[in-house]
């Protein structure tokens, strides 16, 4: 308990300087893979701690916080870099300098907190041994995601950590409080891109044409059954399609329509065999409409997994570091992260930092222009991680 205290110290005090260091990452969002003045400003904010930072994938960072015989052991943390293109709506001090981009998922948050540990890591580097390696990574809200190109790089090597652990904000969740879940816990992510063809022409003579908006009409509903009619009730799944452009006019049937949408689930055998129903049946009810079809299935994220065991040490030490009633189980999250990449490398824990406020009107989900956070939120985060990576240094010696 003597180490709860000395990491609550040091949160509590380091608190007002992690919220202006939230402040300005919120106020000069950039978008994925852009994030050149985020990653300049975090190399600034880690060498004012005595720390040196690596560059990695372009816009990423890497450090590591060394403590007593630093090779003895090493464990990651990770934060994410980049913003959404979304105009904010909120009326603060700190509001986006950017017309179009804004942080409205939380990634200055977790980049903040990750800030604020590495201080009090680096603060009590000789209380303890091994290493702390902090990863700072652009691109998780974009394909491929820069988790997946920060390992192609080698961030899971020299030093090569034996856990890592994220989190992320969770609006749904007070201020104060955090969530875990063992085991299985976000969805696969794979983009789907269709092209419907036939042949467009006057509106008011379709036995000329081959109606694509039909069709596609036709699709979006018959692509429902695979999931209702296919998926085992044991496994996750979702298939939505978002976006569906036809260039006709009231009066115009095009020659094309393209439509775009998501499918997410967490069975890898499942996921394989619906993207072949999904090519099937598209191909299928295009041909027997008249019509033809282009189909590309991006595959994205993989599904997060958290280990068992190192989760169950990260919630024991959420409890011991908030108190238990400041720890909540978790539902699956049908929710994307590229977080999972690193799930499938080595034993991860993924966990959700409450930031709501009701009494504030903090109520706003992620990817809104409204979204915002309690900022008392900061320093459960900073101190937190910051606790549970030296508990995991202690472990198994």
């Amino acid at each position: 308990m003597q180490t709860v205290a000395k990491v609550k110290e040091l949160a509590h005090a380091y608190a007002p300087d992690t919220v202006q260091v939230r402040r300005h990452i919120h106020a000069n969002p950039e978008l994925s893979f852009e994030e050149h003045q985020t990653a300049a400003y975090v190399r600034q904010v880690l060498e004012s701690y005595g720390l040196k930072p690596v560059a990695m994938a372009e816009t990423g960072l890497v450090a590591l916080v060394k403590g007593r015989n630093p090779e003895k052991k090493t464990i990651a943390l990770r934060a994410d870099l980049d913003a959404l293109p979304i105009v904010e709506a909120n009326e603060v001090a700190y509001k986006s300098k950017r017309a179009g981009v804004m942080h409205a998922c939380g990634h200055d948050v977790h980049t903040a907190s990750l800030l604020g540990a590495a201080r009090i890591l680096q603060d009590l580097r000789d209380e303890f041994e091994g290493t702390v390696k902090l990863i700072f990574q652009p691109g998780e809200e974009k394909f491929p995601g820069g988790a997946s190109i920060m390992i192609r790089e080698g961030v899971l090597q020299n030093p090569a950590p034996e856990q890592i652990v994220g989190q992320h904000v969770f609006p749904m969740l007070p201020a104060g409080k955090v969530g875990f879940r063992s085991g299985m816990y976000m969805a696969s992510a794979d983009e789907i891109y269709i092209t419907v063809k036939g042949k467009g022409g006057h509106a008011a003579m379709p036995e000329l044409n081959v109606d694509t908006v039909l069709i596609a009409s036709h699709l979006i509903v018959a692509m429902q059954q695979i999931v209702s009619r296919h998926a085992s009730p044991k496994v996750p799944s979702v298939l939505s399609f978002g976006k569906v452009e036809a260039r006709g006019a009231t009066n115009v049937i095009p020659d094309e329509v393209k439509i775009e949408g998501t499918f997410r689930t967490m069975n890898e055998a499942w996921r394989k065999e619906a993207h072949q129903r999904i090519r099937k049946l598209a191909k299928g009810l295009c041909e027997s409409m008249g019509g033809t079809c282009e189909i590309d299935i991006k595959n994205g994220y993989p599904f997060l997994l958290n280990d068992p065991d190192l989760t169950e040490r990260a919630r024991a030490a959420a409890e011991a570091y908030l108190g238990a009633e400041n720890v909540v189980d978790l539902d699956l999250w049908m929710g994307a992260e590229d977080f999972a990449y690193y799930s499938q490398q080595v034993p991860a824990c993924f966990y959700r930092l409450g930031t709501r406020n009701e009494a504030r009107g903090i109520i706003s989900s992620v990817h809104t222009p409204t979204f915002d956070i309690d900022e008392a939120a900061l320093e459960t985060g900073m101190g937190l991680m910051a606790y549970v990576a030296l508990q995991e240094l202690e472990a198994n010696r």
